[in-house]
């Protein structure tokens, strides 16, 4: 479906988050709700990557867009599956962070509580990738403001790919809906479409 997106969210994160919101807002004033898929995704990185199969197999050919951890999950299957991604602020290596995080956890939007296990950890290892190396692919959206996870990593990682680096903002990505109009052409969504829409006003 030409145009499409999966939206993936990070960790402990739900389709409740604001760049999640946002997106949906915006895909749904164009009439374009159909070609987006926001999956709540489970906290095991199986079930998670299943569930992102799923969403891939409905949209066809979409643009992977993921956050954080999302960004990690996005890495992997745009190159299993030869799509494009727009990574912001994304997790590399995370399974390397999380020995530190083992145990309960709460979803922050959700109130979902759950356990952290190697198994998390374990599963994540098995998803990492090679650097990619195809600039036309990958757009990444890095914040050196970033408070969550250190932006430079991931400007190491993806140095091959589009970086684009902005000083300041916060792991959640300010000024997100700005970036919008960026995002839906990279998606091919034509520029005659969304001109209407006072990205700013979000």
């Amino acid at each position: 479906m030409s145009g499409s997106i999966l939206y993936i969210h990070g960790f402990n994160s739900a389709p409740a988050s604001k760049k999640a919101t946002q997106l949906m807002d915006v895909m749904d004033r164009l009439g374009l709700s159909d070609q987006l898929r926001v999956p709540a995704l489970h906290h095991h990185p199986r079930e998670a990557i299943g569930q992102l199969e799923q969403a891939i197999g409905e949209l066809g050919r979409p643009l992977l867009v993921g956050s954080s951890l999302g960004g990690y999950y996005a890495t992997h299957l745009a190159e299993r599956h030869g799509l494009k991604a727009l990574l912001i602020n994304p997790a590399v290596s995370p399974h390397r962070m999380f020995d530190g995080f083992l145990g309960p956890q709460t979803n922050l939007y959700t109130d979902e509580t759950w356990e952290m296990t190697h198994d998390h950890v374990t599963a994540l290892a098995e998803l990492e990738v090679p650097a990619p190396q195809d600039p036309q692919r990958y757009q990444v959206w890095l914040q050196t403001g970033d408070e969550t996870l250190d932006y430079r990593l991931a400007q190491q990682y993806y140095r091959a790919c589009a970086l684009r680096i902005q000083a300041g903002g916060d792991h959640g990505f300010q000024g997100f809906s700005r970036q919008l109009p960026a995002m839906l052409s990279f998606a091919g969504i034509g520029a005659d479409v969304y001109q209407s829409i006072d990205f700013e006003a979000l």
